[in-house]
Formats: structure tokens, sequence, C-alpha cells
């Protein structure tokens, strides 16, 4: 039997903590450490960065803490697998092997390439495919220190690495499903550990640094989610259920190695800090993969003007009519009045709404200096008490993204091993049309008697919810049966848009995961093109789940 895999995680995005990387390697003991850098804004941030310097591309950060810690990692032989190559794996290695020159370290550094397919797709600033983690595992076998990849699936940093130390092939879809869930719990950092959890304040744990979370996953695919000794956070069935909801749909979570089946998840508590995942069971992958096309859309402006006191809505109105006619030339635009004052207010910014417009257009002109000169010149001619958050400035340019998707083997991935060798990495050689499974079969209603009290959704279930490009997806859990009885005959579809209006004339889909207590809604076209177009408020719906949780409606008293 092959020794457990000890894999953590040191990032969760471009821009998550800096010494994280360190933490991990000097927290205890690991055989990987991963880095997820990648989501679909980074992308297109990297692509406006590649306008600007060709050689440019790759996640930054990611080099720097190199400079810190590559000595450190390779005096306690823990091999490095992130994604921060971006747009340039291969510039990234080059510069990662210039590192170790420096610094006198026999380092051996690979790549994985054949995700960009920019060339196939003109007019996009990025285009890149979802790569599976076999093209990881090849250079690990050889022999690599660190990999560095492009546009992999985020699992892929640890089916790469699984497959390779316990020799798995691609057909091995239980084990494959089980090391896409704990890569799935990994991917996020501290989301596992207690960040961003709905029931924070129950807690007694010290959330202020919570540490990033590891697993112990074993030969059969089974596996432990655990944190380093001593680090801040907490890891237990609920942390990790939140984690596991995020940002998924149904029932079946496909990627390029396989689909692991979400409603075949058992958790189960193994002591303090450690959470074990078991009974994953995976099916063959789709034929095609999964390709981010990211371009720009356009210029984008906006402007929050304060109204205060009396007579909000008036004021209101009144601005929205004088700024009406330069609005016309705009192809895009939208107002929205956030009632955060209050009457008889004691502090002025407690008593001030904030009006908040949006415009987008194609030419930066339009929304840039005809919008900020409109704005500024109503200053002493528009409604009492004028004054704006900020000024406008002269726009700023926006993203779009989209999916598409191409067969399997329509991808050149490619191993490029640290002695130059390159090897071909072949599709998966069986998939699977997806389709969504029938709908299990949910507990026994729960059969209350006594009294109904009006409170908040979130005195009883926890959420979590993200984007998909425009779709959101908000879980829903509940902590014990008896809450689940209660939750899964009560939060419909219809209940749903009736807590959220914003949803109500958007195609919601509700799937439920029986082994997790837990719902998963999708919500179709709600972010419109994707966080880089910043449709809404919150663009990435981090907050859908805690807006649905503080809702009120009728809860029996026993379960409060």
């Amino acid at each position: 039997m092959t020794a457990p895999l000890r894999i953590g995680n040191a990032s969760g995005f471009y821009g998550d903590r800096f010494d994280a990387l360190r933490e991990m390697l000097t927290g205890g003991e690991l055989d990987v450490l991963t880095g997820d850098y990648l989501a679909e804004l980074t992308m297109l941030i990297l692509g406006r960065d590649r306008l600007k310097d060709p050689g440019a591309g790759y996640a930054r950060t990611f080099l720097r803490q190199l400079e810190e810690c590559l000595g450190l990692a390779h005096e306690r032989g823990v091999r490095i697998v992130a994604n921060a190559g971006g747009l340039n794996p291969a510039g990234l290695a080059v510069r990662i092997r210039e590192l170790a020159a420096r610094l006198g370290l026999p380092v051996r550094v690979a790549h994985v390439e054949g995700d960009d397919l920019t060339a196939a797709h003109p007019g996009t600033l990025a285009a890149h495919a979802y790569l599976g983690g076999f093209g990881i595992a090849e250079c690990l076998r050889a022999g690599a220190d660190i990999v560095v990849t492009g546009r992999v699936t985020d699992a892929a940093l640890v089916t790469g690495p699984a497959a390779a130390h316990f020799g798995w092939g691609p057909g091995e879809f239980d084990r494959l499903a089980g090391a896409v869930v704990v890569g799935h719990v990994l991917e996020c950092g501290t989301q596992a550990t207690g960040g961003n959890y709905a029931f924070f304040a129950d807690r007694a744990h010290d959330l202020r640094r919570p540490g990033f979370p590891l697993a112990e996953l074993h030969e059969d695919g089974t596996a432990v989610i655990t944190k380093h000794p001593g680090t801040g956070g907490f890891v237990d069935v609920g942390t990790v259920t939140a984690q596991l909801l995020y940002e998924t749909q149904g029932a079946r979570y496909a990627g390029p190695d396989v689909t692991a089946r979400l409603d075949t998840v058992r958790l189960t508590q193994d002591g303090p800090d450690r959470v074990r995942i078991s009974d994953v069971r995976g099916e063959a992958p789709p034929p095609t993969l999964k390709v981010g096309l990211n371009r720009l859309g356009g210029f984008r402006n906006e402007v929050a003007f304060v109204l205060t006191g009396l007579d909000i809505e008036a004021k209101a109105a009144l601005v929205r009519a004088q700024l009406e006619p330069v609005l016309t030339k705009v192809a895009y635009s939208s107002w929205e009045l956030v009632r955060t004052d209050r009457p008889d207010a004691p502090t002025e910014e407690t008593a001030s709404a904030l009006l908040r417009l949006v415009v987008r257009d194609p030419e930066q002109d339009a929304v840039g200096r005809a919008l900020s000169g409109a704005a500024v010149e109503l200053a002493l001619a528009s409604y009492p008490g004028f004054h704006v958050v900020a000024p406008p400035g002269k726009g700023s340019p926006y993203g779009v993204f989209e999916d598409v998707y191409v067969p399997q083997g329509a991808v050149d991935h490619v191993a490029v091993l640290h002695d130059g060798r390159r090897i071909p990495v072949p599709p998966a050689p069986d998939t699977a049309v997806l389709e969504d499974p029938p709908e299990p079969p949910l507990p026994e209603p729960l059969a209350l008697e006594g009294p109904l009290t009006r409170a908040p959704l979130g005195r009883v279930v926890g959420a979590r919810s993200g984007d998909k490009g425009g779709n959101a997806n908000v879980g829903v859990w509940a902590r014990s049966d008896e809450d689940w009885r209660w939750l899964a005959h009560t939060l419909t579809v219809d209940l749903f848009r009736e807590l959220l209006p914003e949803t109500a004339d958007l195609k919601v889909t509700r799937h439920p995961l029986p082994n997790l207590r837990a719902l998963n809604f999708v919500v179709e076209g709600i972010l419109g093109e994707g966080v880089a177009a910043r449709h809404r408020f919150d663009p990435q719906a981090k907050a859908l789940g805690e807006w649905l949780r503080s809702r009120h409606l009728d809860i029996p008293e026993a379960l409060l």
C-alpha cells in the first residue's frame, strides 16, 4: 500500500496571502504544495498584461514568493504545483530556472502547455481550454520539483500529483473523483478552514488569520481534510460542506479527467480539525473541454451621487432627468437607488442614500469626458446638498467572459519536462455525454407541531454563493437531520425567487444533495456577461447567499 499523499494549498486566487507559501512549508509535513492563481477575471488581467509586455502573462507574485521559499521547499523535499503560468507557463518556467540558478539550487522545473486556443478564436484577448491533471502527472513522474501550468481545472492541481504518486491511470474514475473532490475543497484556500463561513459568529475559534488547508489523500481516493497544527481557523463538516457547494451546479461535477458525483460524497468528523471524505463515485468525463473566452467589451464608468435628508426620491428623480440627455448617447446605462438613509439620523452619513449610475459603451469618450463633464456641471444646479462619493474618471476598459466547448482531441495537451522533452498527453480514452441524474429521494417532511416565528432563514441554514460566467450558484445546507427535513421541503424554487426578487424573472434550477444535507440553486444570467463586466452591485455573487440567509420567513420555533 502506497503511503498517503500529504498535499496542501497556499493560494486561492491571484493576490492571496503572500506569506502562505512559507507558512505551509514551515508549519508541518507536506509532500506537495499547490497554488491556485487563476480565475475568469484573472485571465483577463493577465491578457491585458501581455498586451503591454509579450513576455508577461503569468502571476508575478508567485515568482516573488519563490524567491523567499525555493530553498526551503528544496531543503524539505516538497514539490510545488501551481497554475501561476497563466497565459505564459513556458515563460514562467524560464524565470524560475533563472531564479534557481541565481540561488544555486538544483531545482528541476517543468511546465504544461496546450491550453492556449486564442489563435482559433479571433477577437478574444485570451481563449484557454481547461486541461486535466495528467500533464502534471507526467512532469512529476519524470522527476520535476516544480510544475507550472496555464489554464488547468482547479482540481487538476490535486489529480495530477495524486495520479503520479499512486500510479493511477485514466480509467480509475472513483479514485480520480475522490481527488477531484479534495481539489475542490483545497482550491480556495482558507474558505475550507473557516474563511467566509456562514456561521463564523457562532464559533469560538480565532478567525483573524485562518490557516491554509491540506489533505491526507489515500490510494483508494478517500481523504482527510485538515490544517497544520497551531494555525488559525478550524476545519469541520460545515466548512468543508460550504466549500463543496461553492461554484458548483448539479450532482455531476464534470472535468477533463473524470466526472465526480457530488451526490455520493460523505463527510464525517474524524477528530478536531479533521474531516474525512469517503464514498465518492466517479464516471467517465464528457467528450468536450470547456474553453474560457475573454474579450474586451468596451469601456465602463460609474458615479455615486449622495442624497441626504428629506425628499430622497425627488432628489434622485431630478438628477436622473438632468443627465438623461447625455445617457441617450451611451450604449448602456443603469441607475440604482440604495436607501442607506434613516429618518431623524444622528449623523450625516446615516441620513444619506446613494444613487449609483453605471454606464458602458464601446467608446471611451462616451463614458468618460461626456459623463464626467455633465455630472460635474450639476454641482451648483441640481438637488440641495449635491455631492458625489468621487468624481467620475475617464472610463476604464471592461471584459466579457463566455465559455464554449471543443472536443477533447482538439487540444494539444503537452507536458514539457525539466530536460526539455515534450510528452503528448492523450485525451481521455473513455467519455460520456452528461445527463442530469434522477433527482434523489428527499427525506420525510418534518412534522412539527407548535408556533411559527418570523425569523431570518440564516438562523437555521448556512449558504455560500459564487459565479460561473454570467450565472451564479447558491448552495444552502443544514447542520442537522431535522433542519434538513424542513429545508428540503420548504425552500422551493418559487420561495427562492420570492426571497430574492432579483431572480424572479431568471431561470433557477434546484439540485438536492441529501448526503450533504444541501440544496444547490443555479441562477442563470444574473451576472450578465460575467464578473469583468460588473453587471450588478455584487459582480461575483459572493454575498448572494448571505442576502438569502438574511431574508425572513415563518420558521418553526422548535428549529430556532
